[in-house]
């Protein structure tokens, strides 16, 4: 009798874990393909199995795919930038006056696609130019991007080549708009498309005379990389934040207060540390994202 309740106790437990694993709800994370992206998305998948949530990521999306998978309902959230969604997704050309201006804006766009922006970081992740250590000691006189395109413009500079991420260099806020705002000519001799990651090494090693970086990349101080100043304004405001679609939060309300921590939590320093800690340091940012989580006590933060 006292075996056959064993087992009997035994099966209830082990049904009720099942029972238990069956309902936690599904949070599905994507993550465009540059480092921080998946950084972030490491962070939040950890952060939220860790207060009862079953996560799903996917990683290594382009800015359209991700964004059509979820305003098709196919990924639930997303850290994205306010520029992005201003210019690219709901084709605002105008520059909003602030950072809070972009934000609001952005917000009330795609509450009408069903996809709601909840707390933003402390963070803007905007684009830059840079000139490799070597370029900028040779060429004192460049410090905007407007002194750079003089230099470029220049009958025996039409060599020199400037590395782009192939999506930067395919976006509308992207190359055709920055050759618009400072009258550039870049042909194809002068440009060279390639992975974000691997303009960094470009740069590192001298192989091209500018390069396009983003503004919490760890590389930056690593490789001694000098940024120019955007004296046309062009790049807009790139604020991350979460975006959630509306059906998960309203199934999930807790969601908006769960993630706030998080975004309070993330400055541009720390960033660029969090980066650095990948791209130079070559740790895994599933180690990155639990240290970060520990070292922030951001372990178990249930609403």
């Amino acid at each position: 009798m006292k075996k056959a309740i064993a087992l009997l106790l035994g099966a209830g437990l082990l049904l009720a874990g099942v029972v238990q694993a069956a309902e936690k709800p599904l949070i599905r994370i994507g993550a465009r393909v540059f480092t921080e992206q998946t950084v972030l998305a490491e962070i939040t998948a950890q952060y939220l199995r860790a207060n009862g949530f079953d996560v799903r990521v996917t990683g290594g999306l382009g800015s359209s795919l991700a964004r059509q998978a979820q305003e098709t309902g196919q990924l639930d959230l997303m850290w994205e930038y306010t520029g992005v969604s201003l210019v690219s997704y709901n084709h605002i050309q105008e520059r909003m006056p602030s950072a809070e201006a972009t934000y609001a804006k952005v917000k009330e766009l795609d509450a009408k696609k069903g996809l709601v922006w909840l707390k933003p970081s402390k963070f803007s992740n905007t684009y830059a130019l840079a000139l490799p250590s070597a370029v900028a000691k040779a060429y004192p006189q460049v410090r905007t991007i407007s002194q750079l395109n003089q230099v470029l413009q220049d009958e025996q500079a039409r060599k020199h080549l400037v590395a782009l991420d192939t999506e930067f260099a395919n976006r509308p806020d992207g190359l055709d708009g920055l050759q618009q705002r400072y009258g550039m000519q870049l042909g194809r001799a002068n440009i060279r498309q390639m992975d974000a990651g691997l303009v960094y090494t470009a740069l590192r090693n001298d192989q091209v005379f500018a390069g396009l970086v983003y503004t919490t990349d760890g590389r930056l101080n690593a490789f001694e990389l000098t940024l120019l100043e955007d004296d046309k304004h062009y790049f807009p405001d790139y604020t991350a934040g979460p975006v959630v679609r509306k059906a998960v939060l309203d199934a999930h309300p807790q969601l908006a207060e769960l993630l706030a921590p998080l975004a309070d939590a993330l400055d541009d320093e720390t960033m660029r540390q969090l980066n650095a800690k990948v791209d130079v340091q070559h740790q895994s940012p599933s180690s990155v994202a639990a240290t970060f989580l520990r070292d922030h006590d951001l372990h178990e933060v249930t609403p």
